[in-house]
C-alpha cells in the first residue's frame, strides 16, 4: 500500500517536504518549527481545529531544545493516534450483507460503489448493485455501465420512481437469488436537504424490514479534493443517522490530502477506504500507519 499511496499523495507531501528540508538545514527553535509546521498543515487542509490539537500535543510531549527529527517523530505518532481512534472493522455478514452509499452528487459515490463491488467479487462474493438514485438518469446509466464492465448485475427503476420501491424490488431479487452482498447507490441532492434525509431514512427502514440487522454498513462518500468543504457536506449527512464510516475519494492529485485528518477528528468516524484513481482497482483499505508513513516520508 505505501508505495502506491506515497505516489498518489505526492502533491500533499510537497507541502510538508519543502518545510522539512528547511528544518533539517537550520537550527530553528522548537517554537519556530511548530509555527511553520502549523502553517504547512493548514495549507494541506488539515484544518485549524485539528492543527491546533496536533501542535498542542507535540508541545506538551516535547522539550524546548528538541530537534526537528524528534518533533517529526512526535508528529507521526500524533497523526497515527488521531487516525486510529475508531474501529476499521466491517459489519460484514458473509451470507447476506447490505451496504448503503450516501453523499453529494459528484463526489464519486457511484464509482466508489463499483470499486467495492469489484473488490468483493474478486474475493468470490456473489454481488448485486442497485441504482436507487432515480432522480438522475446519468447516475443510473453510470452504474449500468460499471455493471456491464465488471460483469455484475444492476437493478434500476424508472426515472423519477420512488427510490424506496426500487430498493424493495432489489431486495426481493437479492433474497430469492441468494446473493451475498447488495450495494445500494442513493441520491445526493444536498440542496433539498430535508427531503433527501427523509428519503435516506425511508430507504434504510425498507432495508431493515426486509433483512434483519441491515444495512450492515453505511458509507459516506467524501471528495478529498475539496478539502475542508468536505466537512461541511459531511455534517449535513450526519443528520442521517447510522453512518458507519467514510469512503474518501480523489485522494490522488490533490494538495488537500491533509483533510483526511480533520475528517476523522471532527466527524468521529473511521475512514474505511480511499479512492486513488478512476479504475476499479484504484481503491485501498485505509491504514493510519501507512497513510502517515506515505505522507511524511
Amino acid at each position: 500500500m505505501t508505495g502506491n499511496l506515497k505516489e498518489k499523495l505526492s502533491k500533499t507531501r510537497e507541502t510538508f517536504k519543502e518545510k522539512f528540508n528547511e528544518f533539517l538545514r537550520s537550527d530553528r527553535s522548537r517554537e519556530e518549527i511548530l509555527e511553520e509546521l502549523s502553517e504547512s498543515m493548514i495549507l494541506a487542509d488539515v484544518g485549524v481545529t485539528s492543527t491546533e490539537k496536533i501542535i498542542n500535543s507535540i508541545r506538551q510531549k516535547s522539550k524546548k531544545n528538541d530537534s526537528f527529527l524528534i518533533i517529526k517523530r512526535l508528529l507521526e505518532e500524533e497523526l497515527i493516534r488521531m487516525l486510529s481512534q475508531f474501529s476499521f472493522d466491517f459489519n460484514f455478514n458473509p451470507s447476506c450483507s447490505v451496504i448503503m452509499f450516501v453523499g453529494v452528487n459528484g463526489g464519486g459515490k457511484t464509482t466508489s460503489l463499483a470499486k467495492l463491488a469489484y473488490y468483493f467479487r474478486e474475493q468470490g462474493k456473489n454481488v448485486l448493485m442497485v441504482a436507487a438514485d432515480t432522480f438522475r438518469a446519468a447516475a443510473q446509466e453510470q452504474l449500468l455501465l460499471w455493471g456491464k464492465r465488471l460483469n455484475i448485475p444492476v437493478i434500476k427503476g424508472q426515472y423519477g420512481a420512488d427510490p424506496a420501491s426500487v430498493i424493495y424490488d432489489a431486495l426481493q431479487s437479492f433474497k430469492s437469488r441468494s446473493y451475498q452482498l447488495l450495494l445500494v447507490d442513493t441520491a445526493g441532492r444536498i440542496h433539498t436537504n430535508i427531503n433527501l434525509m427523509n428519503e435516506l431514512e425511508k430507504i434504510r427502514r425498507v432495508i431493515s424490514r426486509q433483512i434483519e440487522g441491515a444495512p450492515h454498513d453505511i458509507f459516506l462518500v467524501l471528495d478529498s479534493s475539496i478539502g475542508q468543504n468536505a466537512l461541511v457536506q459531511a455534517k449535513e449527512f450526519l443528520k442521517f443517522s447510522g453512518i458507519t464510516g467514510i469512503f474518501l475519494t480523489k485522494l490522488d492529485g490533490t494538495a488537500k490530502g491533509g483533510s483526511v485528518i480533520s475528517v476523522v477528528e471532527e466527524l468521529k468516524l473511521p475512514i474505511k477506504f480511499v479512492g486513488i484513481g478512476e479504475m476499479e482497482k484504484d481503491m485501498l483499505h485505509f491504514s493510519p500507519h501507512e497513510f502517515v508513513k506515505a505522507l511524511l516520508s
